[in-house]
């Protein structure tokens, strides 16, 4: 195959040098011998190195990547010098690559997977087979990674990628964990190996994996900690560390292989299957060949076997094998292993040296002892190429691996001895131990807590090396709440879990959860992690010393131990070293190199040869390592290091050089932010943590003190979370530095979370100190550290002497020194940038809030200093309840600078100022700590008047509160103005800054605050929260008293004025009253809801606390033996003028006028039984004249004494026209006395005239203009009126335009139309022109808009009329004799409302006028002329104008009084409709009398015209009567008027094509063409619907076309109901 790559010339990579991203890559050792890094030229910026074995990758800017080292792929080998350019990724723009033991991977901008390199293993992932053309992939091939899980299919978005010898790892953009290859190292549910497709790691699916990393045969990953159920009960300081939970070890010991590891195993040989292959390369200086032969492991009896285990090998500074990862709660259980114990002190009394000169193994040499790793893989072992060149001319050969014999029981022995900590080799032992054990939050082999994430496709963000993808929280900052999850193989302990089992799926390692990790990183065969802390823990192989610790080896996490001047911040691993990163005295990063040392020239030959020969899958053990991580001295003439790399036996490092101020700068912060939280970590761990669980903790501090301490913890808990979060972003930001926007910064998108986070720690801080908590704390913390106090001392700045003490004040305020590093930080930032830039001003805005935070709490510590120093000088128990944790003491007048005006020779005035209150202590002696009397004044319900100096020396300053004012007079002018100013200072910020209108110097008149009375009045002892104006309730507020009784409303001048909200409890009943309405001075005045505590709602006006003018009141059901509605008139709280009461229990309606609650006068009274009565009412009594009608038209005229009582003289009508006049007495419902003449009616002599008179209702009713007055009444005085028809027009407008503006504030919910409407009304219309046929539309307009708004005074007053109307209608009042006065009701309505109207616009002529233009307008009149001219006027009135307005609300109720009122009629009418309409069209039609000329003959249907025949039915004129049909869907005359025009119209139009020439109609062929119009539109009510039209229509139409049509109309009706005349 050709090859595709090509070589960048030396001068073509230095065109153009860069200045950041520089490469340097060199051959792992320590300081030892000097060391040359070489640069690697190219011309374009690195932004990422991946180190395989004998290979590497680099991502340069652009996303293009290139290769070098031994690619065996391809035959080749690439010098670094010179990489090579991989053609085949060129125009896919890279962002992660990642290279393996002897494979490569690329992830690109979309998502996408490439591999290539050898596939022996199925670690590139291509294509299923075993044939010798998949052994290897030379070019990139892209690997798809799809979600079958999902129907359909999809793709699946890759973020970052990892692999190892044998397997690769990626991490989707959903978090979640794809895996393809071979080993347990995969982590899959699988024993068919190689897995060539991608599937998902499902023991992890649900969980949000940050990141990956590959070791050899192990794997890690970083996973976001699942939050317990009960997080809430976590301590403030509390970890969740091994040391706070119980160690449940025992899924950690299980092999999931399911071998149990005693000696009673049987011995099974599993061969791994092998493969040829071979690679040859032609025209090359470099030639490589590998020939593999087959081998297998075997385990034999071999006892004679004396080699020590390496697994117990430790050096010499041990004198035992550790047990570590144990609290020493678990120590205590080891009892029964002493004796495994001895065993491990007699294996591992090698020393060191001892073990360098008798034994060249390795950690992979390791494996071949134990059978975890020899039992996974069934996969032939691609051997790779060990060696170490001396120069380019050097070849390296392959090694072949052999099989080791070994013994069965000297593999159980060394399983058993090996074990660390308190675990357990056998399924036994882990069974009976495990049902004792707790498990953990992270429970192996069970399913997750979560739900899978969604799945969607997203891009893979760019990034450089050393990147990790954090597990950001809701607000961005990256969660330290991490575990670390690994599986693989174990032999060496790589895996972490105290053991060296394999583990074919992810298990969480408990030791490192709650150790807030932030990047994983694996060597060949051990395992590395960094902490937000700076810390870094190793586990694993240490042949090469590559753990930075003498233990080899660790199967549990343990610490490198680092200088206390280093601070770890990127980790990278090797073959058999790690590199380390840090922070050292300065910004300038520091390199620290642990592992194998660079072996001198004389030696490497000797290495070499011996590499060759040796038989083992990783260098030896170095003869020379270094312990500790030890400096690399070369770093410091790299410029910054931004981050590491380690691969196989090469280091690599990516620098900048000549950075600009931008990243300076952000180097700077980060290292400013870790080097604090660096020491935030020490004090919790050194003083707060042990302090907070100690048990005396309360007793030691007191009862406040104690609750103060937990609150500084948990806020310097939150402020340590908040800086570990931030240097771990920063971290991060610099890794990808040029990745990113300064105004992504955390650090100004956040400013006030880090704002509020300091705020609130310092509170805490100096509520504690002012409480005197740190004199005790420091007694307490010298019991409690012991020795761990002179380390705490180390951290504290603040003890110069050196005589070991901390001033543990000094120690808590340390951390505000950081917001001052903030702003000098940011204000280095500002000059990157112009003034007028976005970034500019977003720095500068978040500099000055940081600037200005560390002044104000600078100070707040300062006067928390002085308020302790303070009480401590004034301590007594006379103090003890001025003295509060957030009180703090500005100035006092003990010196009697500042007294009282008018104040006795002899007496005494102490005052303070706090921050939160004047103190005013009278028979005071302050050096005595003695007082009788104090008063405290709250700062915020303080108003400040300095009152002129005179020439008699008075200085006085004069305070208004809210119920006293008093005069305060210094001694100097100087005093006045430093009282003066402390006052205004703290006033103003009492009331947050002076933002309720405070200038400087003086305080805010108005301002909104808290206060409760204690003066006599009406608000005594009542808590008031809302505005103030000088000193008084003003404004919107809240009143509580202790009685229950809350007012929420408006106040004016510190009386409840306006709008609000009143509960008003009832002790007796033991409920509440409510009423939502308008006060005034103090008192209910205007409209308002009362729902009383008897259950009463009253709903009207009041006035001075009464009900008086319109209102309605529903009675309750609590104590009453009859429940109802009144509505009408009240005054002064009692019935008075017109009102209905509709009495419920009894079934009465009575409608009239009352006086005093009584009903007295005019009246008229209706019962569900349909008896009417109408007369007069006195003393709430039926008495004088009246007329009482039952249902059967029985009557009785005469004199009444008591409620259906007749008493005199009267005239009885019966219904069939008989009569009985004379005396009578009785109940109407019990029976009648008579005394008088009965007159029968003769058969064939007419009704007597006189009947109708005698049933002329109405004589003894209210006029129907005179019945609900008080609702027009407050019609007018909404507009400002206090008579009707008299006030200023303009103050009316006025009035409606801030009625409606006040409720569209305070109205939040109203809809979008709805908000839109109340803007229009809330503009004033022209209204004082005169009215035209141009504006009266926008009259019309604006009234109609006005009506349907419940707020403006005309939509009210129609919503008013209707509810009157319907309660008089309605019900008991839906009587049929009760028409004629309501259709009267409902013109005095219209009256009314048009004399309203044109109040508002004067321009409108009076009812019946014209307007005096022309118009064209649907309210005409047509006259015509004899010259053919036709001439429209338009006629204003009430009708035309307001009807359409308000009648369709009144439509349903009185539409049904004119059907009960013509019931009978309509029956007939129905009926022969009905009759009728059962003959066909041309039989009707010729029944009727219509002539044939008229019939029609065709029909369409469906577009054709078919023949009409004898027995079609109801096709003819089919449009007309659809048309007539309408007039059911109207509601105003004038509307069915015009259905009735347009009937006439389509009936003509069907008429016109059959007639020949000009058509006109007469009457006599009209009237029965339309008659069966009428027939067919079988309108129900149709004599309803002509009485409706005729009573309410504008009389300028009754006598035009329209009437005429209305008469004809009317005219078929009654012929139909005369079927005789038919």
């Amino acid at each position: 195959m050709e090859n595709k790559e090509q070589s960048i010339l030396p001068e073509e990579q230095a065109a153009v040098p860069p200045q950041r991203g520089l490469l340097h890559i060199w051959q792992s050792g320590g300081p030892s011998e000097p060391l040359c890094p070489e640069r690697v030229h190219l011309s374009q910026c690195v932004l990422q190195v991946a180190l395989g074995e004998h290979h590497g990758l680099l991502l340069a800017q652009g996303g293009q990547v290139y290769s070098f080292g031994e690619l065996l792929w391809r035959g080749l080998s690439v010098p670094v010098s010179a990489p090579m350019l991989e053609v085949s990724l060129q125009g896919t723009t890279v962002v992660r690559v990642a290279s393996g033991g002897f494979h490569c991977g690329a992830v690109s901008e979309q998502g996408s997977v490439y591999m290539w390199g050898e596939n022996t293993a199925g670690q590139c992932g291509t294509t299923e087979g075993g044939t010798d053309s998949n052994v290897t992939v030379p070019e990139p091939y892209p690997v798809p990674v799809v979600d079958n899980e999902v129907v359909p299919p999809v793709a699946v978005c890759i973020m970052d990628l990892a692999c190892g010898r044998e397997h690769s790892l990626a991490l989707s953009a959903q978090n979640e964990l794809w895996a393809w290859g071979s080993g347990c190292q995969l982590g899959l549910v699988t024993s068919n190996f190689p897995v060539w497709k991608p599937q998902k790691v499902e023991h992890l699916a649900g969980r949000h994996v940050v990141q990956v990393a590959c070791g050899a045969y192990h794997s890690l990953a970083l996973v976001r900690s699942l939050h317990p159920q009960n997080s809430n009960t976590h301590k403030p300081l509390e970890r969740r560390s091994p040391s706070n939970q119980s160690l449940a070890m025992d899924d950690a010991q299980y092999c999931p292989l399911g071998v149990e590891l005693t000696e009673s195993t049987s011995a099974e040989a599993s061969a791994r299957r092998s493969s040829k292959k071979s690679f040859l390369q032609a025209g090359s200086t470099h030639g490589y060949q590998a020939v593999l032969v087959p081998y297998s492991y075997s385990i034999s009896n071999n006892k004679g076997n004396d080699q020590a285990d390496p697994i117990t090998e430790t050096d010499s500074l041990t004198t035992s094998y550790p047990v570590t990862g144990l609290t020493d709660k678990y120590k205590c259980a080891l009892s029964h292993e002493l004796e495994l114990q001895n065993l491990l002190q007699k294996l591992s009394g090698h020393s060191l040296e001892m073990q360098n000169s008798s034994r060249h193994g390795d950690t992979d040499s390791l494996s071949s002892h134990t059978s975890d790793d020899s039992c996974i893989s069934t996969t032939p072992f691609n051997n790779p190429l060990s060696s170490r060149c001396k120069d380019d001319s050097t070849v390296c050969s392959q090694v072949l691996r052999p099989s080791f014999p070994m013994d069965l029981e000297e593999f159980s022995l060394t399983k058993k001895t090996s074990v660390q900590g308190h675990t357990s080799s056998t399924l036994t032992d882990i069974s009976n131990e495990g049902e004792t054990r707790k498990k953990q939050r992270s429970l192996p082999g069970t399913p997750p807590y979560a739900s899978p994430r969604p799945r969607h496709h997203c891009a893979s963000k760019s990034s450089s090396s050393g990147s990790i993808h954090t597990p950001e929280t809701e607000d961005g900052f990256p969660t330290l709440e991490t575990e670390v999850w690994s599986w693989g193989r174990g032999s060496e302990g790589q895996l972490g879990h105290g053991d060296q089992l394999a583990r074919l799926q992810p298990l969480c390692i408990k030791n490192l959860t709650g150790e807030e990790v932030i990047k994983v990183a694996a060597g060949s065969h051990h395992s590395l992690v960094l902490t937000a802390q700076c810390q870094v823990y190793s586990w694993g192989s240490n042949m090469c010393g590559q753990l930075g610790h003498v233990n080899s080896p660790v199967t549990l996490p343990q610490q490198v131990k680092l200088s206390d001047d280093f601070r770890a911040w990127d980790v990278s691993a090797g073959q058999s070293h790690s590199l380390l990163l840090a922070d050292g005295n300065s910004d300038q990063p520091v390199l620290l190199y642990c592992g194998q040392q660079q072996e001198p020239r004389s030696k490497q030959s000797e290495t070499s040869y011996q590499s060759k020969r040796s038989c083992q899958r990783s260098p030896n053990r170095a003869e020379n390592y270094s312990v500790r991580p030890a400096l690399l001295p070369f770093c410091v003439e790299m410029g910054y290091i931004s981050s590491v790399s380690s691969g196989g036996q090469r280091c690599a490092l990516l620098a900048n050089c000549n950075t600009t101020t931008f990243i300076s700068t952000i180097r700077e912060l980060a290292f400013k932010e870790r080097k604090f939280y660096y020491w935030l970590s020490s004090v919790r761990k050194l003083l707060l943590t042990p302090l907070y669980n100690k048990e005396n903790v309360r007793p030691s501090l007191g009862e406040t003190c104690s609750r103060l301490f937990l609150s500084v913890c948990g806020t310097f808990n939150r402020l340590s979370t908040l800086i570990g979060q931030h240097s771990t972003l920063l971290s991060y930001f610099v890794h990808e530095v040029q990745c990113h926007d300064v105004t992504s910064l955390h650090l100004l998108v956040h400013t006030r979370h880090f704002l509020d986070t300091y705020t609130a720690y310092c509170t805490a801080v100096g509520d504690f100190q002012v409480m005197g908590g740190f004199p005790l704390l420091h007694k307490l913390s010298v019991e409690c550290l012991g020795s761990q106090h002179t380390k705490l001392a180390q951290l504290s700045e603040f003890d110069p002497s050196g005589s070991g003490g901390v001033d543990l004040g000094s120690l808590f305020y340390w951390p505000l020194q950081q917001l001052s590093q903030y702003s000098q930080v940011l204000l280095k930032l500002e000059a990157s940038y112009h003034m007028l830039t976005t970034e500019y001003k977003s720095i500068h805005r978040s500099c000055m809030l940081y600037e200005s935070l560390s002044t104000s709490l600078l100070r707040r510590k300062e006067e928390a200093e002085a308020t302790f120093l303070f009480w401590k000088t004034h301590s007594g128990k006379n103090t003890d309840g001025l003295r509060l944790p957030q009180r703090r003491v500005l100035c006092e007048s003990s010196n009697r600078t500042l007294t009282l005006q008018g104040a006795g020779r002899f007496s005494n005035h102490w005052f303070i100022l706090f921050n939160d209150a004047l103190v005013h202590i009278q028979r005071a002696i302050p050096s005595q700590n003695l007082f009788s009397t104090h008063h405290v004044y709250p700062l915020n319900c303080l108003w400040l008047k300095p009152l002129p100096d005179n020439n008699s020396g008075c200085y006085a300053i004069k305070i208004t509160c809210p119920e006293e004012t008093f005069t305060l007079v210094a001694s100097t002018p100087q005093e006045k103005n430093k009282w003066l100013h402390f006052l205004n200072q703290e006033v103003d910020g009492s009331l947050a800054g002076g933002g309720q209108g405070a200038s400087p110097g003086i305080t805010a008149m108005s301002r909104t605050a808290s206060y409760t009375f204690t003066g006599e009045g009406r608000f005594k002892d009542a808590q008031y929260t809302g505005s103030w104006h000088a000193g008084r309730v003003h404004g919107r507020g809240t009143m509580s008293w202790p009685t229950g009784q809350t007012y929420t409303g408006n106040f004016k001048n510190g009386l409840e004025d306006g709008y609000g909200e009143c509960v008003i409890p009832n002790k007796t009943l033991n409920k509440a009253g409510c009423y939502q309405g308008h006060w005034r001075d103090g008192k209910i005045h205007g409209f308002g809801i009362y729902r009383y505590a008897t259950g009463e709602v009253y709903e009207g006006c009041f006035s001075d606390g009464q009900r008086h003018g319109y209102g309605m009141l529903s009675s309750g059901k609590l104590d009453k033996t009859s429940s109802g509605v009144f509505i009408g008139q009240w005054v002064f709280d009692k019935k008075t003028g017109y009102g209905v009461y509709d009495d419920i229990t009894r079934g009465e309606k009575y409608m009239g006028m009352w006086l005093d609650d009584e009903r007295h006068g005019s009246a008229v009274v209706v019962t569900q039984y349909g008896v009417y009565y109408e007369g007069n009412f006195k003393e709430n009594k039926m008495s004088g004249p009246g007329l009482l009608v039952s249902d059967d038209d029985t009557a009785f005229r005469g004199e009444f004494s008591e409620d259906w009582t007749v008493n005199g003289k009267g005239v009885l009508s019966l219904a069939n026209g008989d009569s009985l006049e004379g005396h009578f007495s009785g109940e109407w419902n019990a029976g009648l006395k008579v005394a008088g003449t009965y007159t029968k009616l003769a058969p064939d002599e007419p009704e007597d005239k006189d009947r109708e008179n005698f049933f002329r209702f109405g004589q003894y009713l209210v006029a129907a203009g005179e019945r609900w007055v008080c609702v027009f009444d407050e019609c007018w005085r909404r507009l400002g009126c206090d008579v009707a028809g008299r006030g200023d027009r303009t103050t009316a407008w006025e009035n409606i335009a801030v009625t409606i503006s006040s409720a569209r504030r305070h109205s939040p919910h109203l809809s979008r139309s709805q908000r839109k409407v109340l803007e229009s009304l809330e503009c004033i219309p022209q209204h004082g022109e005169a009215v035209t046929i141009k504006n009266y539309d926008r009259i019309q307009t604006y009234l109609t808009k006005a009506c349907e708004a419940p707020i403006h005074p005309l939509g009210w007053l129609v919503e008013t009329l209707v509810t009157v109307y319907r309660m008089t209608y309605v019900g008991v009042g839906s009587n049929r004799r009760l028409l004629r006065e309501a259709v009267k009701e409902v013109q005095a309505y219209l009256k009314h409302l048009y004399s309203i109207v044109r109040f508002l616009f004067p321009g409108l002529p009076q009812d019946g006028n014209i307007l005096p233009e022309t118009p064209v307008s649907p309210s005409k009149i047509r006259y015509s002329s004899s010259s053919e001219e036709v001439s429209f006027v338009t006629v204003v009135s009430c009708s035309s104008l307001l009807l359409p307005l308000l009648l369709p609300q009144l439509y349903p109720p009185l539409f049904m009084l004119y059907c009960l009122h013509d019931e009978q009629q309509e029956l007939q009418y129905w009926e022969r409709i009905l009759r009728l309409n059962k003959q066909p069209d041309q039989s009707l039609l010729s029944f009727l009398g219509v002539q044939q000329k008229f019939w029609p003959k065709c029909m369409s249907v469906l577009g054709e015209q078919q023949q009409i025949v004898s027995s079609s039915k109801d096709v003819s004129f089919v449009c007309a009567v659809e048309t007539l049909q309408q007039i059911s869907t109207t509601f105003t005359p004038a509307h069915k008027l015009l259905v009735i025009q347009r009937t006439f119209e389509e009936l003509t139009q069907e008429i016109k094509p059959m007639q020949d020439g000009d058509f006109l109609w007469c009457m006599d062929d009209l009237l029965p063409l339309f008659l069966y119009i009428v027939l067919r539109a079988r309108i129900r009510n149709l004599g309803a619907e002509v009485s409706l039209i005729e009573d309410l229509m504008d009389p300028n139409l009754q006598h035009g076309e329209q009437g005429l049509m209305l008469t004809t109309l009317k005219a078929c009706y009654i012929q139909i109901q005369l079927e005789s005349t038919i």
